[in-house]
């Protein structure tokens, strides 16, 4: 097969490699996009996409539950595991739809295959018709993450699964075991709680969402010990066996052992990124401790012409992160002016429930790095819209320079709050201290009003508290 050759080739077509390849079809390069799974990667197709559609029917389920406090009468409610997941299939399927029409609105070559650097000018693309050679003046390396897996864990997505098999599990389990206490876990137990299942998670660190605010997740905890999930925090998970009716998972504390046992067991604790068989060894690409591309903050690493982005470079793993430094390296390649990635203003969420969101320094990170500190916290039991939704769980927190008003960071739980975190966002991406969000006019009664009031309570001025 002839040789092709394109402006730019992203290895990968997850949120930042499918997002950099519309942008550059959008200035106009010739670009190919290479993946050796389904189009969207794990994000569209396991990830990101179809946990929010299962949040949304357990949010349902929860809803008419409860819905006498609202004045309806539901009766018997009964719930069907099978129509949900079908639900989020079609979300899945109608998600990729929308990434394959844009490939063509946008003149993108999508390429089924797995994909080598042979040169910082090529790649090499391994597929069921047999491999091709491609030649290009610049790649974004894009390959994301798979799951962490304990040494010696077989995973078969059976018993012992990952989120792959979570979403679209046959049947409701009776009893989960969950690895981790951070995103995933807690997600996934929100939904499977919800549906009836047992769910008890296991966390190596003191606290659920441990990177999160500590105040973030207390909350979240009393709300998931509310749903009657158990949690073992503090605790290390030695060692996890698949049995003939279900699953054994061996933890230890202080020194204790304890033999947890469930049907299915959720690994759910980190992930590790895809770099191995790209050839970046003999390329000379320098990659850092577990297996993190270095890159600069226009994503280039040390090698011209490679860039990389998403879950295998230096931040959080998130697919927003990943889609915008997706735009800022493939800008950089058509040779404008991008500004660079600031990875100090990156938006966290949780979409738990309660949900949780966060930007910036947390308070004890803050106080850490020198600051005097101002903390202003507004409950969402105060604010009239959530008590008409009748959700008051949680609060908005902001944390702030005391001298200058400088937005260190923001922390919310509650309704909706992953929508209203980009109002910090945009703040602090054009440094508006907190009298410049306090002159700001909030419509009434809104859940943003909670933001406004925390803003006012820096300066000791909030007015429904």
């Amino acid at each position: 097969m002839a040789e092709q050759t394109y402006d730019v080739i992203i290895i990968g077509s997850g949120p930042g490699g499918y997002v950099a390849a519309i942008r550059a079809g959008q200035l106009g390069l010739k670009v190919a996009c290479v993946e050796k799974g389904d189009i969207g990667g794990v994000c569209t197709n396991w990830g990101c996409i179809p946990t929010k559609a299962l949040l949304r029917n357990a949010e349902i389920v929860d809803l008419v539950r409860n819905a006498d406090q609202f004045g309806v009468t539901a009766g018997d409610v009964k719930v069907d595991w099978q129509v949900g997941t079908k639900r989020a299939e079609r979300v899945v399927r109608q998600s990729r739809q929308g990434i394959q029409f844009l490939f063509k609105k946008h003149k993108v070559d999508f390429v089924q295959g797995t994909a080598s650097i042979t040169s910082p000018t090529a790649v090499h693309v391994e597929g069921g018709d047999g491999g091709r050679d491609l030649s290009t003046r610049a790649i974004i390396i894009a390959t994301g993450a798979r799951p962490f897996v304990l040494p010696g864990v077989t995973v078969d997505e059976q018993r012992i699964i990952t989120s792959k098999a979570a979403v679209a599990l046959p049947n409701v389990p009776k009893a989960m075991l969950i690895m981790g206490a951070g995103a995933i876990g807690t997600e996934f137990a929100t939904v499977y709680s919800a549906y009836g299942t047992k769910c008890t998670i296991v966390e190596m660190l003191g606290q659920v969402l441990p990177l999160e605010d500590a105040e973030c997740g207390t909350a979240l905890q009393k709300a998931l010990v509310k749903r009657g999930v158990d949690l073992h925090l503090g605790t290390r998970v030695e060692s996890i066996e698949a049995t003939e009716s279900g699953v054994r998972m061996t933890v230890s504390k202080d020194g204790q052992t304890t033999v947890l046992e469930g049907d299915v067991a959720l690994l759910g604790a980190g992930n590790v990124g895809n770099v191995e068989g790209l050839g970046l060894e003999a390329l000379g690409v320098e990659v850092g401790r577990g297996g993190v591309i270095q890159v600069n903050d226009y994503l280039q690493t040390n090698v011209p012409g490679i860039y990389a982005i998403g879950d295998i470079v230096k931040g959080p793993r998130l697919a927003h992160k990943a889609m915008h430094e997706g735009v800022i390296a493939v800008e950089h390649i058509a040779g404008l002016n991008p500004h660079p990635m600031r990875w100090d203003n990156i938006p966290s969420c949780t979409y738990a429930h309660p949900e949780v969101a966060s930007i910036g320094l947390s308070e004890a990170k803050a106080r850490e790095a020198g600051y005097d500190v101002k903390v202003s916290k507004f409950p969402f039991s105060a604010s009239g819209r959530a008590r008409a939704l009748g959700d008051t769980e949680g609060f908005v927190k902001i944390v702030a320079d005391a001298r200058y008003g400088e937005i260190l960071g923001a922390h919310m739980v509650g309704p909706e709050v992953t929508e209203m975190i980009h109002e910090i966002a945009l703040a602090r991406a054009n440094e508006l201290t907190v009298e410049e969000i306090q002159s700001v006019i909030f419509a009434h009664p809104t859940l943003s009003e909670t933001v406004h009031e925390a803003a006012l309570g820096v300066t000791g001025l909030p007015m429904h508290m």
